[in-house]
């Protein structure tokens, strides 16, 4: 049985934070043997540096995808995320991009596409979060920078995708439980990510007669670097303990349902929301 261990008071004073600053660090590891399951394909990751789009990264690389991510600052997370690719015996590519700017987004994807060789797969992955226990409390600047990460890059990444993604392609979006549920603290963020799920829906039914599947994957409380960058440290101290399962989970738990809409597996799938969430149950 995998140890999780408790998470003491912490907090960080940016966002997106930096993952090699937590303790303890996030369990991205993927847990089993390669089968091939996206041998030749090429994936691009926004927020692919560290927490969740880390585990994926690297978790498609293992799976023989060559691999691209981008992300918004975090240089040392990202060289480390391109490392445990590498680790893994793939070939990962970085592009440090604004996908909020449409110029930028675009400029990111090409310069990967065009280093990869192609696209089979798209994780819209990256977002920014920030806690506002009044709605009032709310300024113009954050919310324009929330729905520009959450929301614009999304469309951004997706729009430049569609260029080049083939029949058979696979664009996964994240969303959150926080779509469905809502977050008293996160009432923009939240609103981002409900905006999400009816992307993904809408694309999906579009593209669905293109053959390229999209879908969602809307996760409850996981140890990244969201959480220290969003918090207070006393609001971190055992984080996730509310969920039914009693903890947060780990960015590999989550991950699996990437590469499960990315894979064949997945293949009847579209327009369809995932949710890894420690057993809080939602409407879907």
């Amino acid at each position: 049985m995998t140890e999780h261990p408790k998470i003491p008071p912490q907090s960080q004073d940016s966002m997106p934070a930096d993952e090699h600053k937590m303790d303890p660090a996030p369990d991205w590891t993927p847990r089993y043997p390669s089968a091939g399951k996206l041998k030749g394909k090429c994936a691009i990751i926004t927020g692919g540096d560290s927490g969740i789009g880390r585990a994926v990264a690297v978790l498609f690389a293992r799976e023989g995808a060559t691999v691209g991510i981008i992300y918004l600052e975090e240089d040392r997370d990202a060289q480390d995320t391109i490392a445990a690719i590498e680790d893994e015996g793939g070939t990962g590519f970085s592009e440090k991009a604004d996908i909020g700017s449409r110029a930028d987004a675009f400029a990111a994807m090409e310069a990967l596409i065009n280093k990869m060789g192609g696209l089979d797969i798209l994780v819209n992955n990256a977002a920014q979060q920030y806690l506002q226990t009044d709605l009032r409390d709310i300024t113009e600047d954050q919310l324009r920078r929330t729905f520009d990460s959450n929301v614009m890059g999304y469309f951004f990444c997706t729009q430049a995708a569609l260029n080049h993604i083939p029949e058979g392609g696979a664009i996964i979006n994240t969303a959150s439980v926080n779509a469905f549920k809502g977050n008293a603290t996160l009432v923009d963020y939240s609103a981002t990510r409900g905006a999400i799920t009816a992307f993904s829906r809408s694309v999906a039914s579009q593209l669905a007669d293109t053959g390229i599947r999209v879908n969602c994957v809307a996760p409850g409380p996981i140890w990244t670097p969201f959480i220290p960058g969003t918090m207070p440290a006393d609001m971190v101290e055992d984080f996730g303990s509310q969920v039914p399962m009693g903890r947060a989970g780990q960015p590999w738990e989550v991950a699996t349902s990437y590469l499960f809409l990315a894979c064949d597996d997945g293949n009847f799938f579209t327009g369809q929301t995932l949710h890894p969430n420690g057993g809080m149950i939602v409407g879907s």
